[in-house]
């Protein structure tokens, strides 16, 4: 359903909340203005919130759709329609599907079925099969022997706009702590221990055949692309010194709180998991998100793996955070993954970007979502 006006709303602009109305045409927002309007057509928003669409540059969410049983596999386009509404009731109107390229154990799901989860999103997007807007992010585990094998008949791909750099060698970055590392990955694939310990032993043989040389290669090519790059993992301040030497402008998912200042020191855009941040902390030992933004070095909130996160996340940064006023909560799952992103037509209320909006029954309990717009189209 197409709306042309919406009015009767608490409007959150970039940097203040306005009571008024907005028009759109052709997708876009052509007109914001303080007061209510008493045109016919024009929507009453009862006085509910009104805020930009969700920008979304890390969800692994696809996965869960793709195996929602262990050794359980759903039709791709099928598992991405389920995904995308899911998306789209949680106020996310732009989405960069995040697809690993290369997993840390052969005969993985992720390795598998690459291709299909790209040919996935290339379908939904070229049929119109989806609600929100769908770009692609390619998480290279650059440890990974066979990449170039993998990342090379993608990484070209129009869809494809975000490229990370992984490493999840034990002992660093996401897991500094081995045993940490044990209790995830045997938990994970249910390894033995003797299996666990030839797990470890043949990743860090990997990194150092591989990892330098491959990091190397795929930083470089996506620098011939034009592709936004994230550094993920970041644990000292000598990962960050790699980050920016290698042009880096996100950095996704920093383990510290030393590397999550070097970040934004060196202006790279610190995003975080809105699980950490709803949960109370990380699950894997690593700093938390709420720590990050009591440092003042929090700029991005991402689903990660829970679509609904990201809602949830900036208003606990509203309710509980100092410093953290209405509008910059917001930016922090719109305007500020949108420009980091390069997307600069959208993730802020403002004359001539996309019309995409999320409406907010705002209770003192939980944010309630009530409608979804994108480009002016109600999707949920």
């Amino acid at each position: 359903m197409k709306d042309r006006i919406l009015t009767n709303a608490d409007i959150v602009l970039a940097d203040e909340v306005i009571h008024g109305t907005i028009s759109m045409e052709d997708g876009k927002i052509a007109d914001i203005s303080a007061g209510s309007c008493a045109l016919p057509e024009a929507r009453d928003l009862e006085g509910d919130l009104l805020i930009p669409g969700l920008v979304e540059l890390h969800t692994d969410n696809l996965e869960k759709h793709l195996t929602p049983r262990p050794k359980t596999e759903w039709p791709a386009t099928s598992a991405l329609i389920a995904h995308d509404s899911q998306l789209a009731v949680s106020g996310i109107t732009t989405v960069f599907d995040a697809i690993a390229v290369g997993a840390v154990k052969d005969g993985s799901t992720r390795v598998k079925r690459l291709k299909e989860m790209v040919a996935a999103v290339e379908t939904g997007v070229e049929n119109d099969l989806l609600r929100a807007d769908h770009l692609i992010h390619l998480r290279c585990e650059i440890t990974y022997p066979d990449i170039h094998e993998l990342l090379d008949p993608l990484i070209e791909n129009r869809l494809v706009r975000l490229i990370s750099i992984m490493d999840h060698t034990p002992g660093q970055r996401q897991f500094v702590s081995e045993e940490k590392y044990r209790f995830y990955y045997q938990g994970k694939f249910g390894l033995s221990d003797e299996e666990m310990e030839d797990f470890i032993e043949n990743r860090c043989r990997d990194q150092k055949r591989y990892g330098e040389s491959q990091r190397r290669y795929v930083v470089e090519r996506a620098h011939e692309l034009g592709l936004c790059l994230a550094s993920h993992d970041d644990a000292t301040e000598e990962h960050v010194a790699e980050a920016v030497e290698d042009g880096m402008s996100i950095a996704e998912f920093p383990t510290t709180v030393e590397a999550a200042k070097a970040s934004h020191r060196n202006g790279l855009n610190v995003m975080m998991g809105g699980p950490n941040l709803v949960r109370g902390g990380s699950h894997s030992g690593n700093v938390s998100t709420r720590e990050l933004a009591d440092n003042g070095v929090l700029d991005i909130v991402s689903s990660d793996y829970v679509p609904n996160s990201m809602l949830h996340g900036a208003f606990l940064l509203f309710y509980d955070v100092d410093g953290y006023d209405l509008p910059r909560s917001i930016r922090t799952v719109t305007k500020a993954p949108a420009d980091s992103a390069g997307l600069h037509d959208r993730g802020e209320i403002a004359i001539g970007k996309r019309a995409d909006f999320v409406r907010i029954h705002h209770s003192p309990h939980h944010p309630l979502i009530r409608d979804v717009w994108r480009e002016g189209n109600r999707i949920a």
